[in-house]
């Protein structure tokens, strides 16, 4: 499909992919309030079938959709960016900024709210690492013709798990530039341990793939949405044959073997990094959502529109919001929070906290509603903030 020129591109059309975007802000809230609320955050992973409830699984597995939204939307967004006057070379230099601006962000206030320190605990490359290096890549990709881009972009997508046999270790010295490239490990950078959490294949195919989806939104409104339908659907119906086959696109195979949890086994696919399956399973109801989205119109201060507009400042304010709610009631109940200033993540030293640290999983759900609904006053004046001016650092916000 040819690209439309940008005249063709009306703004109204932005909105439907904001409310997704916002939808899953709030979703992706719930999980890093498990993170550093729920009881066995620190001991295990909420997938691992060994362990897990139904509940806590499921807990997990729609937060799923996060980061693929966020990547997908972000190619989105990079495409709609393009209106008259603006010209490829100019999103270019746009993507660059933006995507450096990102990582910066990764390693200065992401870890500061995460941790409330920027020296303590190993150095996490999670997902604005991931988002920032992609939109630097795709700076240079939209210079090529968005056919053989988005060729480019689902080859990387459909076959990068061929590559899984192939082990960080074998490459030496050099075992760092696959964790960054393709599998998440251990990094040891002179004295700093560095965990590379989100390796950039296949996220920045996921963006480019966004990237070439945008003439779509371009189309007459029941022409986009039979694409945005059928896409969905066929991605979702790929996933459950290609999984049901069991042979390829996810390392982690599914197995009958844990009594009553043969569903939560086939739906437990991979995410770092994602796998096809994850990638299937995730846009392809996504695309349906943004179908259904499309067809209704949204007030602007409606909260999915709130949130969607701002995403960047509403990640780091939710991240310092939960992070600070914890000490209070940490406090209330154990009578001490000093251990909390260390990071509260899978795999930090569990001897520091208190051994029954932690709450059930309804309590999870109840901070998690009362930091999305505090956020939105606060993400509604800032969205505001953002159509009133045009200043250059809000941009970036």
């Amino acid at each position: 499909m040819a690209a439309p020129s940008s005249s063709q591109r009306p703004g109204a059309r932005i909105a439907s992919v904001d409310a997704l975007r916002g939808l899953v802000m709030i979703i992706m809230a719930l999980d890093h309030v498990r993170d550093y609320y729920h009881r066995g955050a620190t001991t295990f992973q909420p997938d691992d079938i060994s362990r897990t409830t139904a509940v806590l699984f499921f807990t997990r597995w729609i937060t799923h959709f996060c980061a693929p939204v966020f990547m997908f939307t972000a190619g989105l967004g990079a495409y709609l960016w393009l209106r008259p006057g603006r010209t490829t070379a100019d999103l270019s230099h746009f993507l660059w900024k933006r995507g450096l601006w990102l990582v910066f962000l990764e390693l200065t206030a992401l870890r500061l709210v995460m941790s409330f320190g920027l020296l303590d605990g190993p150095v996490f490359l999670t997902v604005l690492w991931a988002l920032g290096w992609s939109m630097f890549l795709l700076g240079f990709l939209v210079r090529m013709p968005i056919r053989l881009l988005t060729v480019f972009s689902l080859a990387v997508i459909v076959l990068h798990n061929l590559a899984d046999p192939i082990r960080a270790a074998s490459f030496g010295s050099y075992a760092w530039v696959w964790n960054i490239l393709h599998q998440a490990g251990f990094i040891q950078a002179g004295p700093v341990p560095v965990i590379a959490a989100y390796p950039l294949v296949p996220w920045f195919a996921v963006m480019a793939a966004g990237y070439c989806f945008g003439p779509v939104l371009s189309l007459e409104p029941a022409r986009r949405r039979r694409w945005m339908v059928r896409l969905g659907a066929a991605l979702t119906l790929t996933f459950i044959v290609l999984r049901a086959i069991n042979v390829y696109g996810d390392p982690a195979r599914w197995t009958t073997r844990f009594p009553g949890m043969t569903l939560l086994s086939f739906l437990r696919v991979t995410k770092y990094p994602p796998s096809l399956d994850f990638l299937l399973v995730t846009l392809g109801p996504a695309l349906l959502m943004l179908a259904f989205f499309d067809r209704r119109e949204f007030r602007s201060s409606n909260p999915l529109m709130v949130y969607g507009k701002v995403p960047l400042f509403y990640f780091l304010a939710h991240f310092a919001l939960l992070h600070v709610l914890l000490f209070p009631l940490t406090y209330l109940r154990y009578g001490r929070a000093d251990f909390l200033w260390h990071a509260l993540t899978l795999g930090a030293d569990a001897k520091t906290y208190p051994p029954d640290f932690g709450y059930p999983l309804w309590f999870v759900y109840v901070v998690w509603a009362a930091v999305v609904i505090a956020l939105y006053p606060v993400c509604l004046w800032f969205s505001r903030l953002k159509q009133r001016r045009r200043d250059w650092w809000l941009s970036y916000l």
